[in-house]
């Protein structure tokens, strides 16, 4: 089998993982270079790997000889430009979520990448390799609980990223919801609205928890919230309630107080344990198919674009006074 050499640009928490993962458990890749513009962090991670080396220039890992794909797991800021440096010198390139920070910029990946002729983005939308979602979707499409009518969505973390925002809320947390949910459903989000209880968090100057209603094309309903200060661990929950049930993730029947103080119930840090099958999975994937030359399995570009719009439609309510917007993609 073919051995994709692979380069990773960006060294924080996403970074490192994929390092991590790509050399420990995914088959057929190595990793010969880690980028990222604080040079010592990537001195670290590439110090843990055998014959593997470090730069703080992310363009220059790009053209090295010695790197056949890119994984882009730097500042959202960077996606764009980071990617479409990717498709001009003919390189696949995975791309974690999202694709961009802003709409337009979404669109301007996606031209560029469909004039130089080639499906080279990847889009990090794990879930749809996570085996709890994959195992939904399928009860989903064989009617298990009928025609889905409600979706309750719930995404929180410990604590929000230093310079987080309120749009980083959307573009950065909800973006996962915003590709998931279409996904599970085999049907396109329509319209969504923005809405927030009481007043923005002393401690964060966030607002925070936001909850955002989604409507798909098939008439069903999403509720989505996001806490990015939930404070007592990662927790992601998804329910569908159906003409005949309901089908969820997790649902304990008793009585659980998740607080800061009251982490025995074990939820994780951070995101990485959760979806740590997932990232493996995707990884393989992705690798597997440069391997034989088959199209990527994973989420494309143009479904970024997609996700982007949804995104852009929650931010317009968010600024609006919570009005529903229709999301709009825009052609390309």
């Amino acid at each position: 089998m073919t051995t994709i050499r692979v380069g990773v640009i960006g060294a924080g928490n996403m970074g490192a993982d994929h390092v991590n993962t790509l050399h420990r458990h995914v088959s057929g890749a190595v990793v010969t270079v880690v980028a990222d513009l604080d040079h010592e962090r990537a001195s670290a991670v590439a110090g843990a790997l055998p014959d593997t080396r470090a730069t703080s220039d992310p363009y220059a890992l790009i053209i090295d000889p010695e790197v056949d794909a890119v994984v882009i797991a730097s500042h959202d800021t960077t996606h764009a430009d980071l990617s479409l440096a990717a498709v001009r010198a003919g390189k696949p390139v995975l791309c974690e979520k999202p694709l961009a920070p802003t709409l337009d910029e979404c669109v301007r990946v996606v031209r560029e990448e469909r004039r130089a002729g080639g499906q080279l983005i990847s889009l990090g939308f794990m879930r749809r390799f996570d085996p709890a979602y994959v195992e939904l979707k399928e009860a989903l499409a064989a009617g298990v609980c009928g025609a889905s009518l409600l979706l309750h969505c719930v995404s929180r973390g410990v604590s929000s990223a230093p310079g987080a925002t309120d749009e980083f809320s959307i573009t950065g947390s909800a973006i996962h919801e915003f590709d998931t949910v279409p996904w599970l459903l085999n049907s396109p989000i329509t319209e969504a609205s923005w809405h927030a209880p009481r007043a923005t968090s002393a401690a964060t100057g966030l607002q925070d928890p936001q909850l955002m209603l989604l409507r798909t094309a098939d008439g069903a309903l999403t509720t989505l919230e996001v806490f990015l200060n939930a404070g007592y661990g990662y927790d992601v929950r998804c329910e569908v309630a159906g003409e005949r049930g309901t089908l969820a993730l997790a649902n304990p029947a008793r009585l659980v107080a998740d607080s800061a103080r009251a982490r025995s119930v074990g939820h994780p840090a951070d995101w990485r344990p959760r979806f740590a099958d997932a990232y493996r999975l995707e990884l393989q994937a992705w690798i597997d198919a440069l391997a034989t030359g088959s199209p990527s399995p994973l989420a494309s570009a143009h479904d970024g674009l997609v996700a982007g719009a949804v995104a852009e439609a929650v931010i317009s309510s968010m600024k609006n006074g919570g009005r529903t917007v229709a999301v709009q993609v825009p052609e390309v």
